[in-house]
C-alpha cells in the first residue's frame, strides 16, 4: 500500500471520478429529492449515496487494494484502522445542508493519506463548476469552468481589513471573541470545503472553524492548503489537524499562513 504513488495519471483520473460523482449529484440537485435523516441527525440524500457509489467504484478500479474511509460508506472499526499506512478519505457530498437550501456551495471531497495525513486531495463544487487539486509534491491549482489549471498560493501577509471565511452558521459568543482580535474584519460566508479553499487561493486570510467537523469534510482541502503553502491548526496549538482518530470528529482550528495564524490570539 504503501508503495502507492499519486502520479499525473493517477491525479487525472481521481479529478475524473469527482466529476463523475459532480455530474450524478447535479442530476439529483434539479429534481424536487428526498431528505432523510440518519442516526447522528445530519440529512442525506439519494445524491450523498450515488455520489458514493460511483466514487467507491472508481477508486477500487485504480487502487483495488487501498482501503476507502467515507462519510456514506459502511462502518469501519478502529482496529481495522490503526492497520492502514494509507487509504482514501472520502465525502461524496460535503454540505448536504447546502445541497438541501440549493445555494450551490457544495463540493465532492476525495483525499489520499499517507500516515494518516493528506497527501493529495481533489475538491470539485459541481454547480459552481470550480475544482481544486493539491499534492504535496506538486503543488496546488485551481480550475474554474472547466478552463486550465492555475496555480494557487495562500496569503504570505495579514492586511487590513483581515479576510474571514466563516460558516453560514449562527455566530457563537466563542466566535465573537476571536473576531474581537481584528481592528477591521470582512467577512465571507460560505458553505463546505470551499472555506478552506478560499484560504488556500487567497482570497482569504482564515477559516476559524470553532464548531464541530468530521475528518472527511477536511482531508481533501487540507492536502489542497498544504500544497499551496498553508496549515490547518488545531485551534489554541500550533499542531496541525490528525486523522485516523479512534473518534473522527475533528476539534476546533484555523486554516491559514503558519506564520499568520501564530500571530493570533
Amino acid at each position: 500500500m504503501s508503495n502507492f504513488l499519486i502520479s499525473d495519471e493517477i491525479i487525472q483520473s481521481v479529478i475524473e471520478i469527482t466529476k463523475q460523482a459532480g455530474a450524478v449529484i447535479m442530476d439529483v440537485y434539479k429534481t424536487n429529492f428526498e431528505i432523510h435523516i440518519k442516526n447522528d441527525k445530519s440529512p442525506v440524500t439519494e445524491a450523498d449515496t450515488r455520489a458514493n457509489d460511483i466514487i467507491t467504484a472508481g477508486l477500487l478500479k485504480i487502487a483495488p487494494d487501498i482501503p476507502i474511509l467515507s462519510e456514506e460508506g459502511g462502518d469501519v472499526s478502529f482496529e481495522e484502522r490503526t492497520k492502514w499506512d494509507s487509504f482514501w478519505m472520502v465525502d461524496p457530498l460535503d454540505g448536504t445542508k447546502e445541497f438541501i437550501k440549493k445555494n450551490d456551495e457544495f463540493t465532492v471531497n476525495i483525499a489520499y493519506m499517507q500516515n494518516n495525513q493528506p497527501v493529495f486531495g481533489v475538491v470539485y463544487a459541481p454547480a459552481l463548476d470550480e475544482l481544486y487539486w493539491g499534492s504535496v509534491e506538486k503543488g496546488a491549482y485551481k480550475s474554474f469552468a472547466g478552463n486550465s489549471y492555475t496555480p494557487i498560493r495562500v496569503k504570505s501577509q495579514l492586511s487590513n481589513p483581515v479576510q474571514l471565511a466563516t460558516s453560514r452558521s449562527h455566530p457563537s459568543p466563542k466566535m465573537d471573541k476571536f473576531l474581537a482580535q481584528f481592528k477591521k474584519i470582512d467577512l465571507h460566508p460560505m458553505g463546505s470545503s470551499l472555506k478552506i479553499c478560499s484560504v488556500a487561493d487567497g482570497r482569504v486570510h482564515f477559516y476559524p472553524r470553532l464548531g464541530p467537523t468530521m475528518e472527511w469534510d477536511t482531508a481533501a482541502s487540507h492536502a489542497v492548503i498544504k500544497a499551496a503553502g498553508g496549515e490547518i491548526i488545531k485551534y489554541g496549538t500550533n499542531k496541525p489537524l490528525e486523522y485516523n482518530k479512534e473518534d473522527l470528529l475533528n476539534p476546533e482550528f484555523i486554516a491559514g499562513n503558519l506564520n499568520s495564524i501564530e500571530s493570533l490570539n
